[in-house]
């Protein structure tokens, strides 16, 4: 069995505290550095230098009440640029006919709704959209939330910016973890055989289309790595910018948390709470969790578990008993007292896709994590063995990982959660996401914005 209990393998921190000392003191220009924009300082007290008019284009944009993840990175950092002065206008599909379109706010986005059918993207429409409210006014900066905007559009427009929040070969990783993780005796299905082959086909064609695409932010380490080592995207076209959560409304309450345990009816005398949330269904790991702790508490009837969201494992949760406390759709407002419940958040994941905000949130609420060792969580999350532990994606690890945080017990995790506080508000800030962004894109308008540090730095 694999597991990682102590420190991550010594590569791994050698290769994270070798980003950290090329990011204290460094000067030059933004487009030559490898780590992420978010070890360095951007001050928020000042006003930016300039103000900017953004396109952005988003699939779709949060108006239910349970968004993904992309819908979440889109609407928080767009939210805050337009707080920053900037006028950023949304193009993106039509909201669902059960959810009214959100009211314009003066110092918001302006929002753009395309015609049609709700959630049918149509790229050519939204560029025309984009065109006419550009005619007399052109946009400084074009955003493309992923393949928002296709490579045809893309190609020869210099103010382009992407923001890759998965890419084909980590897709093809996620494909080989869940087959490996099947039983036995249980056959490959036909649909994962089928996607496995896609997968190699779509990676083919990333790789011949993306350098359509002008400017490219990675939101992982691992990513960057990918675009420029396997992809061959030059480095200076490829920023590393870590995804970021509200840090206004994620933060530690444990008030917060006891009344929200008493709420779904976790005892006062448990020993240790862990959760999980996300979508519940085969590719989030809930059938490695869901063996996994089907066996710990066996032998430890005093540790329960809090599922938030909704899928097809719910049921299988609910059989668990008295054990799982299974709370469907959590909506956003009470998420932070969710989080604060818990002693520790697990991520059982075999999509090693993008960078699940789901840690984020956990660890900018001061809670340690048991989250599967893929390179972008390795390489930008769980940096080191004070935040949690790191599994391989099986059962057996899984399950070692989990005696490990019962062994250590309610203050150790703690502990640990304060170290995960600490470096999750330093690295994982809204505003801090967003001001590297806002840099970028003053970069890509005028090259004078590249020099770091500048004046208004």
């Amino acid at each position: 069995m694999e597991s990682s209990h102590a420190k991550l393998p010594s590569e791994a921190l050698a290769g994270t505290a070798s980003r950290r000392a090329s990011a204290d003191g460094f000067s030059g220009d933004l487009r030559d550095i490898e780590f992420s924009w978010n070890h360095l300082p951007f001050s928020a007290s000042r006003p930016p230098p300039a103000k900017l008019k953004i396109a952005v284009f988003s699939r779709k944009w949060p108006v239910a009440s349970a968004p993904g993840g992309m819908e979440r990175h889109a609407h928080t950092l767009h939210t805050a640029l337009a707080a920053r002065g900037h006028r950023v206008h949304v193009f993106t599909s039509p909201p669902p006919h059960t959810e009214a379109a959100p009211s314009a706010s003066p110092d918001g986005p302006q929002l753009h709704f395309l015609d049609g059918e709700p959630g049918q993207w149509r790229c050519d429409e939204a560029w025309k959209l984009y065109e006419a409210v550009g005619e007399n006014d052109p946009f400084d900066v074009i955003h493309s939330e992923s393949v928002a905007v296709f490579h045809r559009w893309a190609r020869g427009v210099d103010n382009l910016v992407v923001s890759w929040h998965g890419i084909s070969l980590e897709a093809l990783h996620s494909g080989i973890f869940q087959d490996l993780a099947r039983g036995e005796d249980e056959p490959m299905s036909p649909a994962l055989n089928q996607s496995l082959g896609q997968s190699v086909f779509r990676v083919l064609s990333e790789v011949r289309f993306f350098r359509s695409y002008a400017h490219q932010v990675a939101i992982s380490d691992s990513t960057g790595e990918i675009l420029r080592d396997v992809y061959q995207i030059p480095s200076r076209r490829v920023h590393v910018i870590l995804n970021g959560v509200d840090e206004a409304q994620f933060e530690p309450d444990p008030a917060l948390g006891r009344a929200f345990r008493e709420e779904v009816g976790v005892p006062r005398g448990a020993d240790l709470v862990l959760g999980v949330s996300g979508r519940l269904v085969k590719d989030k790991g809930h059938p490695l969790l869901y063996e996994a702790f089907t066996k710990l508490v066996l032998r430890h009837p005093n540790v329960y578990l809090l599922i938030a969201g909704k899928g097809p494992w719910e049921n299988r949760y609910i059989d668990l008993g008295r054990n799982a406390k299974v709370l469907g759709a959590v909506p956003p407002a009470k998420l932070k007292a969710f989080y604060n419940a818990l002693d520790v958040f697990v991520d059982p994941t075999l999509r090693p896709q993008g960078l699940d905000l789901t840690l984020m949130e956990a660890m900018q609420c001061g809670k340690p994590v048991v989250a599967t060792r893929f390179p972008s969580i390795k390489g930008s999350i769980v940096v080191d063995g004070e935040f949690g532990h790191m599994f391989a994606p099986n059962t057996e690890s899984l399950l070692e990982s989990l005696e490990a945080v019962v062994a250590e017990g309610a203050r150790r995790a703690a502990r640990r959660g304060s170290a995960c506080r600490e470096y999750a508000r330093s690295m994982f800030a809204a505003t801090k996401m967003a001001l590297a962004y806002e840099r970028l894109f003053l970069c890509v308008k005028n090259e004078t914005f590249c020099a770091y540090p500048a004046e208004f730095d």
